[in-house]
This record gives structure tokens, sequence and C-alpha cells, in this order.
């Protein structure tokens, strides 16, 4: 079985790890080749204006394959340079595929999110947890560091001083911690997490589809380019926008007091 599912609901993508026998646990060879097809499967696919990401079973994903890297196997075997091109070509191509979604993302984080499982969350554009979920930054506990873009990524969510404190720590926090540090838009009860990853996803979806690409592109390139560049970027990109049939269905739609239907033209 693969360790990711993709299945299209109309026009939401529905991303699942599949291994819940393992607590979703990934690093296993080919995970990442797995990641980047179902992506790049979505990022094709116009009709698809936004997606979900969730775990299967008890966990969203408790990480890297512990039991795999006691025997040195898979991503975990060989010689130091080893182990580093199979971070980059596997386990780095899993977040990199996810990160690189043109359409938005939502996480429904129905149970622990740890390690690297807890950075794979934060993929996404949007994480909702399930009152079940945990979050945790724990690669100290094992001896090692944030292999997976975390040290990067979990700062510009949370704030250094947070991010700090999950990855020095090791500490676990709840879901409504996660909340109240801005980890996660909010919690909700774990049987109605997946209806409302998906209500958030419909209402998202019914932008127009092409303007929402760009919008995504945009916010992710205002995280770490200039001022200016992102001022010049907007101007390029809003060029085209007023140039689309969308852009005249929005118009017409707020000057006829109706709600508006975006084909992606």
């Amino acid at each position: 079985m693969t360790v990711v599912s993709l299945a299209v609901e109309g026009p939401l993508a529905l991303i699942t790890i599949t291994r819940p026998d393992a607590l979703n646990a990934l690093g296993q060879p080919g995970d990442g080749d797995a990641f980047a097809d179902v992506c790049a499967r979505i990022n094709a696919d116009r009709s698809i204006r936004a997606a979900i990401l969730t775990g299967e079973g008890r966990a969203f994903s408790a990480g890297g394959d512990v039991k795999a890297m006691k025997e040195r196997t898979g991503a975990f075997a060989g010689s130091p340079a080893e182990i580093r091109e199979a971070y980059r070509t596997n386990i780095h191509r899993i977040v990199r595929a996810l990160y690189g979604l043109e359409v938005p993302l939502v996480a429904a984080v129905n149970g622990p999110a740890i390690g690297l499982g807890c950075d794979v969350a934060c993929m996404a554009d949007i994480r909702i947890a399930s009152d079940k979920a945990r979050f945790g930054v724990t690669f100290l506990k094992l001896g090692l560091i944030p292999g997976d873009g975390g040290a990067w990524l979990t700062p510009r969510l949370i704030g250094m001083s947070r991010a700090a404190e999950l990855l020095y720590t090791g500490d676990v926090i709840d879901a409504q911690t996660a909340a109240d540090w801005g980890l996660v838009s909010r919690v909700v009860p774990h049987d109605s997490l997946l209806d409302e990853a998906r209500a958030l996803a419909s209402r998202i979806a019914q932008q127009p589809p092409h303007a929402l690409r760009v919008a995504k592109s945009l916010l992710r390139h205002g995280q770490t380019t200039s001022f200016d560049t992102i001022m010049e970027m907007s101007a390029a990109a809003q060029g085209l926008m007023h140039h689309t049939a969308d852009h005249e269905e929005g118009v017409d739609a707020i000057l006829e007091k109706r709600a508006a239907v975006f084909s992606g033209s």
C-alpha cells in the first residue's frame, strides 16, 4: 500500500497519509516519490481549487520511523553522506512537494503530529486541529536536529521564542495550546474535523481558481522577498487578472448583488 492516497471530490482534493499501523510514520524509501506524484497530479488538474491533508487512523503522523532509525534501514541506512542524500531525495521531497502545492492546502490534524509529522502539517497554508491532536518538535529527544525544513518554517508561523521553546524542550503541546500560539487556526471536536475542513476548503474553492493560485504564490513569496519585489510582482499579476473572465464575473456579481460563479477563465 502506498504511503499516501488522493481522492478528488469535485473541486477538492483529499490527501490522506495511509500508514495507520505505524501511526503514519514517514521516511521509507519511495515516500518522497509518492508525495511528489500526488502533488504533481493536483497541480496539473486545473479543476482542483483546494486540498485537504489528513492522516488515516488515530495519528496525523508520528514523524520519522524510529524503528528504522534503530535498525539503520531505509532512509537511515549507510554512511553520513548516504543518509544526507536520502534526506535530500526522499524526506525532503515530501515537504517540498506539499510546500509546492499551487492550490491552498488545509491540514486536518486528526491526532499526534510529531517531529517530521509536525513539520509536514506546517507545510499547509491553514491548520485545523481535532481536540485529540498533539504537536511536538521532538528531534532533540532522539539526538537529532530538524532535518526537514522545520527550523526555517516554524519560527515564521509562531515566532522565534515559541519555536525555540518547542525545539529546545521537546515538549508536546495540546491542540488548544497550539491554537493559542497560532500554530493552528482553531480546534474542533474530533468527529467533526473532516466536515469542518471540507467546509473551509469548499469556501476557498468558490474563489476564482487562477487568481487563487496566484494569490497563494504571492503570500509565499512575501515571506522571504522584499517589499519592493512583492509590489512589482503584484502589479504584474494584477494586470493579468484584470483581463480574465473571472474578474468580469466578480465585478458583475457585485453590481448585480448576487453570488459570483467563477469558471477559471
